[in-house]
């Protein structure tokens, strides 16, 4: 099979990540949660005693990190400066931080060339967030958007307990309509379906069913190109 580009765009919540992992052990490929780059330099922030508000301390945080994704028997794990932060940055206040210096333009610039560097090589890649199919590869083989109804979302993100510690469920709710907002209106790469992206809502579907039917279009792309 020659090599695949996969994007996987999408709000939070709707299951890119389970999705993503799925597709790429299928395909024996490497997957990428592009949003644990911006999860790195949210971490990065908190931990500097930088205000991720303040685009120019941000940015210069950016400029002299290395993040960087390793390949593991376990999986893909984050490496920010030297070290693995695969589990800090799920914290929730790395999750708030990520959301915001995901909105500066010089950050996604250089978030992006990195997301797109992986993608050059003779090995197909899988990837998610919400600007991969429209900004980041644009030519991908195969472009998904994963939606679900906000108060599916909220119910599985809750459910997850990621990090969440004492928070209730409208306070998940309440979350995710914030960076939903911040994805949606943010002026450097704001959270939109690509013109040719194939819609896959997964309110009502099992993550088997997902993968089932987006596995369908890959095998059918895969065939095309061979």
């Amino acid at each position: 099979m020659k090599p695949l580009i996969i994007a996987i765009d999408g709000p939070s919540g709707v299951g890119k990540s389970t999705l993503g992992r799925a597709l790429a052990a299928h395909l024996g490929c490497s997957f990428v949660e592009s949003g644990a780059m911006y999860r790195a330099v949210g971490l990065k922030s908190i931990e500097s005693g930088v205000d991720c508000r303040d685009v120019a301390a941000v940015t210069a945080l950016v400029e002299r990190a290395e993040i960087r994704f390793v390949e593991t028997p376990a999986g893909m794990r984050v490496h920010l400066d030297g070290r693995d932060v695969t589990e800090a940055i799920r914290a929730s206040d790395v999750t708030d931080a990520a959301s915001i210096v995901s909105t500066i333009p010089r950050v996604r610039e250089l978030m992006v060339a990195q997301q797109r560097a992986l993608g050059d090589s003779i090995h197909s890649v899988v990837m998610e967030g919400r600007d991969i199919g429209t900004v980041v590869f644009p030519s991908a083989d195969l472009k998904i958007y994963l939606d679900a109804a906000p108060d599916v979302r909220s119910t599985r993100r809750f459910n997850d307990g990621e990090s969440l510690g004492q928070i209730t469920k409208s306070e998940v709710q309440e979350q995710i309509e914030e960076r939903d907002r911040r994805d949606r209106t943010r002026q450097a790469s704001p959270l939109t379906p690509a013109d040719n992206a194939i819609h896959v809502d997964s309110s009502q579907l099992t993550a088997e069913e997902v993968l089932e039917r987006v596995w369908s279009m890959v095998e059918a792309v895969a065939a095309r190109k061979n």
